[in-house]
């Protein structure tokens, strides 16, 4: 009896407990959200974009961890999805009204907020997909490849000189219509169905160094044109189908 209850109380022990790696990881990409946050407050814009992608490598890191190492949870999930929010949700909006929205004054803050409902809402949404929808596809632009987009637009700018004020309703555009994207049935590929496995061509492998010999040499060019194609390449495949659809 004594053993059976101590044996009780270590799984129930077990079972509280969390996994180190995987959150350890989410916690990184927390504080790099965070220290966007500071950095953007401080009009260091160029750290404040340079921390948002730091975030996007490790929320893309926590998850696949988790599966290798087998210590996915419950906790995890749901820790990821707060870190998320911050990170490419508050941290992104708050970097576009302070770099160039806050001259609109309450419309531009107004169009932050848009922005974090979506990233909201958008995570919510997929949280209760989990399990349901086609992995091959997003419903709606995600929050990172939303943010990527966002942020990368200012870095590029930053490294130009380009003032963000003098941009103040282009980034109106840009930030209110990330937001609906989010939030939106516009379907994005997941690349979740690449396997990564097996064997691939030598001019896959070719190219994948070419892209990363590229963001090296010119890292916020690079990064904004890939997220861009990304955030458009949705729109573009909507309007084909409803093109097909019509014909």
């Amino acid at each position: 009896m004594i053993k059976d209850t101590a044996s009780t109380k270590a799984q129930s022990t077990k079972k509280r407990g969390i996994y180190l790696l995987p959150n350890l990881l989410t916690t990184g990409a927390l504080f790099a959200g965070f220290y966007a946050v500071i950095a953007a407050m401080n009009g260091q814009f160029e750290g404040a974009s340079l921390a948002i992608f730091i975030a996007m490598i490790l929320d893309g890191l926590d998850g696949r961890v988790a599966r290798m190492t087998n210590t996915q949870s419950d906790f995890g999930a749901e820790y990821d999805s707060l870190s998320d929010m911050i990170s490419f949700g508050i941290a992104p909006a708050l970097i576009m009204y302070t770099w160039s929205l806050s001259t609109l004054d309450k419309i531009g803050w107004i169009a932050s907020f848009i922005y974090v409902v979506g990233a909201a809402l958008r995570l919510a949404r997929f949280n209760t997909q989990i399990g349901h929808a086609d992995k091959r596809y997003f419903q709606g632009l995600a929050s990172p490849a939303s943010a990527g987009f966002l942020v990368g637009f200012v870095w590029l700018c930053t490294e130009n000189n380009i003032s963000g004020p003098d941009l103040s309703y282009l980034m109106l555009f840009f930030t209110v219509g990330a937001g609906l994207l989010m939030v939106s049935n516009v379907k994005y590929r997941s690349f979740k169905d690449m396997d990564l496995k097996n064997k691939v061509p030598f001019v896959t492998i070719l190219i994948m160094v070419l892209i990363f010999v590229s963001i090296v040499y010119q890292p916020p060019f690079i990064l904004f044109t890939v997220f861009a194609l990304y955030t458009f390449s949705g729109l573009f495949g909507y309007v084909i189908r409803k093109f097909k659809k019509r014909k």
